[in-house]
């Protein structure tokens, strides 16, 4: 997952279609979440070392960090947003409304797995899936997603499940059933994104939307996924 992420930012950035020149809050939300790789890479080695003292230790200043990303991810969103309507391939609302809704998962989720720590199976599945919400951003850069209008959330947010379920395979072949933390937390995925999708198309998330970039360069773009006329691959 972090190789996904990673890579989707280093192969845009690599042909040219971003850079580092960009506000503030830009590189506050990249620091906080490319951080938060660091540390989710770090507690795997101290826990695969037996380091748990350690790890339960570093664990604490997740308390911290998840609520950091959140309000900075959230901020991001509306600056998107309103600068210039979100990536050309997605609905406005899509980008701002299911956008938020599935941050707030990952919160939710990667709180839970804090919370229950002492139960190791629970911690480590439940984290897996909040950390698979976040593998979006970096598959919508490795593929294609123009082509894929106006499914191009979708499929890139679908493809993003692959990670928990690969984890359910795995425990199937090695413990013989699946852990039901993989239930609840890909559940609780699955079912965010169908809630939001629907709060993002309903007369109320258009609203919303339009209320957010109202006045905005965001507001001149049309709302629904278009393909630019000078767009080219």
């Amino acid at each position: 997952m972090t190789v996904v992420i990673v890579a989707g930012f280093v192969f845009q950035l690599a042909m040219g279609r971003s850079s580092f020149d960009a506000p503030l809050q830009y590189h506050l939300h990249g620091v906080l979440f490319m951080g938060w790789l660091g540390f989710y890479l770090l507690q795997h080695i101290t826990a695969y070392r037996g380091k748990f003292v350690l790890h339960a230790k570093l664990g604490k200043m997740a308390y911290l960090f998840i609520p950091a990303m959140v309000a900075v991810g959230l901020l991001i969103m509306v600056t998107v947003a309103r600068r210039n309507g979100g990536p050309f391939f997605f609905n406005v609302s899509e980008f701002l409304i299911s956008n938020s809704a599935l941050l707030l998962c990952f919160g939710a989720l990667s709180i839970w797995a804090l919370r229950v720590q002492r139960h190791i199976g629970w911690h480590r599945r439940l984290m897996l899936c909040a950390l698979a919400i976040l593998t979006g951003p970096g598959l919508g850069r490795l593929i294609p997603a123009p082509l894929l209008i106006p499914y191009a959330w979708f499929t890139i947010t679908a493809a993003t499940w692959v990670f928990p379920l690969i984890g359910m395979v795995v425990d199937k072949r090695v413990r013989g059933k699946i852990h039901p933390a993989y239930y609840w937390g890909l559940g609780l995925y699955i079912g965010t994104f169908a809630l939001s999708m629907a709060i993002a198309y309903s007369p109320v998330g258009l609203a919303i939307t339009d209320w957010f970039i109202e006045g905005s360069n965001g507001s001149n773009r049309p709302i629904e996924a278009f393909l630019p006329p000078d767009f080219s691959m």
